[in-house]
This record gives C-alpha cells, sequence and structure tokens, in this order.
C-alpha cells in the first residue's frame, strides 16, 4: 500500500510540479483584455523589415533624413519666412542620454567615465545650489536681525510712539 502512494506522489510531482518548475506558465490575460489578431506572414515579413532598419540606424549617432524620411519631412518644408531660403539644421550637442548610449555600446570601460561625469555633474550642481541657498537664508536672518537692532536702539522714545498711532489730519 505504502509503494503505491509513493509511486502515485512521485507521479503526480513529475507530471504537475516538476512541468511547472521546468516550463513555468504565465497568469491568464484580464478578461478586459482584447486578443490580437494574428499576423500574416506578409505582416511579419514588414515589422521585421522595419524593426531590423529601426535597428542598423540607432547605431549611427546622427540618424538622417535617408533613415527617417517622415521624421525630416516637416523640417525640410518649412523655410525662412522673408527670403523663402530653406534654414540649415542648428548644430547642437549630443544630450547626456545620447551620450550614455553610446557609452553603453562601447562596454563597461567607456560607460564608466561617462557615468562618472554625469555624478559628478549632478553632484556639483547639488552643491552649487545648497551653497547659493545657504547664502540667501543667511542674508535673510542678517535682514532680520538688522530690523530688530534697528527698531530697539532708537535715540528717540516718541518717534516710536508716532510711528505706531496713526496721526489725524488737521
Amino acid at each position: 500500500m505504502k509503494l503505491k502512494v509513493v509511486c502515485r506522489k512521485v507521479f503526480n510531482y513529475v507530471r504537475y510540479d516538476l512541468k511547472e518548475i521546468a516550463f513555468p506558465s504565465s497568469l491568464p490575460d484580464p478578461p478586459h483584455l482584447k486578443k490580437r489578431p494574428e499576423l500574416t506572414w506578409k505582416e511579419r515579413y514588414l515589422v521585421l523589415k522595419e524593426a531590423s532598419r529601426l535597428y542598423a540606424a540607432s547605431w549611427v549617432r546622427d540618424i538622417g533624413p535617408e533613415l527617417r524620411p517622415n521624421d525630416y519631412r516637416t523640417k525640410e518644408e518649412g523655410g525662412d519666412m522673408f527670403n523663402g531660403e530653406k534654414r540649415a539644421p542648428k548644430e547642437k550637442e549630443p544630450s547626456t542620454l545620447e551620450d550614455l548610449a553610446v557609452a553603453a555600446r562601447g562596454g563597461m570601460e567607456t560607460l564608466k567615465p561617462a557615468l562618472q561625469l554625469v555624478y559628478m555633474t549632478r553632484a556639483s550642481a547639488y552643491r552649487d545650489a545648497l551653497r547659493s541657498f545657504i547664502e540667501g537664508y543667511q542674508e535673510g536672518i542678517q535682514q532680520v536681525m538688522e530690523k530688530k537692532e534697528d527698531g530697539n536702539s532708537e535715540s528717540n522714545p516718541q518717534q516710536g510712539d508716532d510711528a505706531r498711532t496713526p496721526k489725524s489730519p488737521t
């Protein structure tokens, strides 16, 4: 009898638990979620083609109009209002995020100095902000202290009374 129980437990473990451990099932979708229709082979090919084109374009630092024509179309159509000539796009510095993305592609050797630069920049910005806050706070305290000193050390006590009581027009 015990052998039968042990065999059944081992069988159930292999059938249910081991299967779940090796190949875990995901949670079912919520009931309000609508399933997307299956893509045709042609649609799958077009998606793969566009994704691979954008992936290849992401490795280039300056993505020009030949890689993303839809993004550059509006900029080319707009011209100068006065003489009708097209403006040349201004050269701008890459953002910090772009620098980090380029450094990440280069590996840990290039990513570490880029991250150090970002953290040092942020630390200096915080330090400068804190210094300016402390200076402003100290100036405010000095102004309050000067007002208190001026109020306490008035030479004529009647002037203080005159300042507190409103004068009636005569």
